[in-house]
């Protein structure tokens, strides 16, 4: 495979004889930091990556490399996708939109970087966390284009019965208060008050670390050792994506977008979705509530892993992701 490459979008400068120009106005007023990952075979099937928070690019890259080589790592070249790794606005080298709402919401970026910059009529998607959101919202607004979408988590219905709720579904939803009671300080702090929890982090490295660090640590599916999950190198370049952009304030507009009601709700995604369920995740949504809401063709309880999937374990993920997709190119 040919050394991933980073580009902007739209072409910055010298890159512009690297990239081929969008042939539409550009609304969003900045570019689109993203990593592209060429298939080891022509026709490979495209699709589009996308973190959560307080993840960045980087976490994804070992699940890029999987999917775009499976040969080098025990699989089947005819399985191969070309990788698309694109930036959240306002994380890392992709900066915020200057509008509050936005002129277009992420998920429709992502559609014209896969379609009309990229040249992709027909890709695939991926999500975790924010990322399920975008790659929800993509499913749902693109049918047409979409051969399907795979997820980390679900978006609840809009509406239901309380009395339809199956004692499984019952027990999701108690888990989800108790998370929530115990560990959404963080993300009430993010949907209200952005900007106080911002002017702290933006002023001490330390903070950051630390803001990052307790994260990493209690989400994943290590057992209280961030060690055991997480190199010191990745961790702290994490960290360092975010203090040396300057974007830890911007990466937490999202949640305020999304508590104001700014950001499109899922209502039903018709395209054929899978679903991979971590244990050591925030949430553990069963079947039949995902199926509320998505088209569910394939479930899989992964059997070890947390919320940051995609580094923990990028052999079972890339795996699953595979399977999804094979018999929908």
């Amino acid at each position: 495979m040919r050394t991933p490459f980073a580009r902007h979008w739209p072409p910055q400068r010298d890159d512009r004889k690297l990239a081929r120009a969008a042939v539409w106005p550009w609304p969003c007023r900045g570019p689109v930091h993203y990593l592209r990952f060429d298939g080891e075979r022509p026709g490979a099937l495209p699709i589009v990556l996308t973190h959560g928070w307080p993840s960045t690019f980087l976490e994804l890259t070992d699940l890029a490399r999987r999917l775009a080589e499976p040969s080098k790592h025990g699989g089947d070249a005819s399985d191969a996708f070309t990788v698309i790794v694109p930036s959240l606005p306002g994380y890392t080298f992709s900066p915020q939109r200057p509008t509050l709402p936005p002129t277009l919401q992420t998920h429709e970026i992502w559609h014209r970087l896969m379609r009309d910059e990229l040249g992709f009529d027909r890709y695939a998607a991926h999500g975790g966390d924010l990322g399920a959101g975008i790659t929800s919202r993509l499913g749902e607004a693109y049918p047409e284009s979409l051969a399907g979408i795979h997820l980390l988590a679900v978006a609840a219905p809009r509406d239901y019965d309380a009395a339809s709720i199956t004692p499984d579904e019952q027990a999701y939803l108690d888990q989800v208060a108790t998370w929530s009671a115990e560990e959404g300080g963080y993300q009430h702090l993010q949907n209200t008050r952005p900007l106080t929890l911002a002017h702290a982090l933006s002023d001490s490295p330390t903070g950051l670390l630390a803001w990052i660090v307790e994260k990493y640590r209690a989400w994943s599916d290590s057992g209280g050792d961030l060690s055991s999950r997480f190199t010191d190198d990745l961790v702290l370049t994490q960290a360092s994506l975010y203090w040396f952009t300057g974007t830890i304030s911007t990466s937490f507009r999202p949640y305020y977008e999304y508590a104001r009601g700014l950001t499109r709700r899922v209502e039903k995604v018709e395209v054929p979705t899978g679903v991979a369920v971590f244990p050591a995740d925030l949430t553990q949504p069963p079947r039949s509530w995902a199926e509320r809401t998505y088209n569910i063709t394939r479930y899989t309880p992964v059997p070890r892993g947390g919320h940051f999937a995609a580094h923990e374990e990028p052999e079972l993920l890339a795996a699953d992701i595979t399977e999804f997709f094979r018999r929908l190119r």
